[in-house]
């Protein structure tokens, strides 16, 4: 049986990948801008060489696109017996990331690269956010269905009804408070307004 051949070039290391998307990471939550970063600074802040960041990388987009992808974290469970519960639940997970420094500040950062860095931000919607996204408007599509939501409402409109007040909090007002109980009441006081009439 013949081996395979053997394979060009040293190892890619998994310590030093860590390294330099912390790095990024550490420097977007202390306020820099992607396009404040160069790669010689983040190879010199994670303490590696220029080379081995432009090995694994192709330049800054390539590597910002990974550094999304490490932050994309799975949706949680839904149990599916309540609209209410399973919307209480997704935005419970919007608050704990709007607490978490890290999280917040890249939505920041991206929503202020929007247009400089258009690709960027069709990655970073197509990574992380059109996910959470679809799996809310499951959750409506289904409230719809067994009559806890109005028909005549669009889905995405409704979304964005629950999803705005956290994120206007969690990007827009960076000191405002996210405390315990808020997704409760933002969900309450929506679908009162969406629960169908008597």
């Amino acid at each position: 049986m013949s081996q395979p051949p053997p394979t060009r070039g040293r190892p890619r290391s998994a310590a030093v990948d860590t390294a330099v998307i912390e790095t990024v990471l550490r420097l977007l939550e202390d306020g820099e801008s992607v396009g404040g970063l160069s790669i010689e600074r983040i190879a010199r802040e994670a303490g590696v060489g220029k080379a081995a960041v432009y090995r694994r990388w192709a330049g800054k987009e390539a590597l910002m696109i990974d550094v999304l992808r490490t932050l994309d974290e799975d949706q949680p469970e839904l149990v599916g017996e309540s609209v209410r519960d399973d919307l209480v639940a997704l935005l419970e997970v919007m608050r704990r990331r709007g607490l978490a420094k890290r999280h917040s500040a890249l939505l920041r950062t991206m929503i202020d690269q929007m247009k400089a860095q258009p690709r960027l931000w069709e990655e970073y919607h197509d990574t992380v956010v059109r996910g959470r996204r679809e799996a809310l408007c499951a959750v409506l599509r289904r409230g719809i269905a067994t009559g806890e939501i109005r028909g005549d409402l669009d889905p995405e409109l409704t979304a964005d009804l629950f999803t705005g007040p956290m994120l206007v909090r969690a990007v827009l007002h960076e000191r405002a408070d996210l405390p315990e109980g808020l997704p409760e009441q933002i969900v309450d006081a929506v679908l009162a307004g969406v629960r169908p009439r008597p």
